[in-house]
């Protein structure tokens, strides 16, 4: 079956988790696009993966940067968190990563759950939802702005943030009877050996973003997940394209890094 047609087929199957951005009316999966009862259209890409963006968006966040996370997540950069999120998840049956960039957060948190997942995966950013359809499949893939989710009220079991803006209005809509909200964020040490090279350490507090969540969830749990990643020659590259560290460094610099810090809060809460 070709990438477009398992895609199509697999939306089709969730139909009924969709809701139109602009009117917020259910929708229908149809051969070329996504449509509603008020002909609000989007159309469903060959490349596996829907836009419903209501207008455009550009966005630092390219190609090369996303293939680049892809790989360093390949190369198991994030497995010790993926694990931890997996056995939160549970045998909870959907989930949506908001913000989910190139998928594999996504995907491979849902693999280590070893249970049938219904998955859907949205991000501003065209380039990310491409890469996200190019290397991973049996997910709803959308093109989407976080103030207007286009899936319908408790439609998930779980909200997953990572590493990415938060909208708990829109996660709390989402989220079914008993659904939880996992918001990964920076903690102190993450990537410090980045930020040491090109910004003299500067001190990161993440309190703020803690006290939002806080704030906007309810039965809040935490979890601190911190270890270091051996980096070889060929990956120290591919670091650097995958985080907006590096966006505002204008002259080379000589690293010798030989490993990176990941150090990520894991914030889990509910709507109610």
């Amino acid at each position: 079956m070709k990438k477009i047609d398992r895609f199509k087929s697999y939306m089709k199957e969730h139909e009924n988790l969709l809701s139109c951005p602009i009117c917020g009316d259910s929708m229908d999966v149809q051969d070329h696009h996504v449509l509603c009862r008020q002909n609000h259209s989007f159309d469903i890409a060959k490349k596996g993966y829907v836009n419903m963006m209501t207008q455009p968006v550009h966005t630092k966040y390219d190609k090369e940067l996303f293939e680049a996370r892809y790989q360093m997540i390949q190369h198991g950069l994030y497995k010790p968190l993926h694990e931890k999120v997996a056995e939160i998840v549970g045998e909870r049956q959907s989930v949506i990563d908001l913000g989910c960039g190139e998928g594999s957060h996504l995907t491979d948190i849902t693999r280590l759950t070893e249970r049938q997942t219904i998955k859907a995966g949205l991000d501003i950013a065209k380039e990310g939802v491409m890469t996200a359809a190019k290397y991973h499949q049996d997910t709803i893939w959308c093109v989407g702005d976080l103030a207007k989710v286009p899936f319908k009220q408790a439609s998930f079991d779980v909200v997953l943030n990572i590493l990415s803006p938060a909208n708990y209005q829109e996660f709390k809509r989402l989220l079914s009877d008993d659904g939880i909200v996992i918001k990964v964020i920076p903690n102190s040490g993450y990537l410090k050996e980045l930020r040491e090279a090109f910004y003299d350490g500067d001190d990161f507090d993440n309190q703020d973003t803690k006290d939002r969540f806080k704030e906007s969830m309810h039965e809040i749990d935490e979890y601190r997940v911190t270890y270091q990643k051996p980096l070889s020659s060929e990956l120290l590259p591919l670091l650097l394209k995958m985080t907006p560290l590096t966006w505002n460094i204008e002259e080379p610099v000589e690293l010798d890094i030989t490993e990176v810090t990941v150090d990520l809060d894991v914030l889990v809460g509910k709507g109610e």
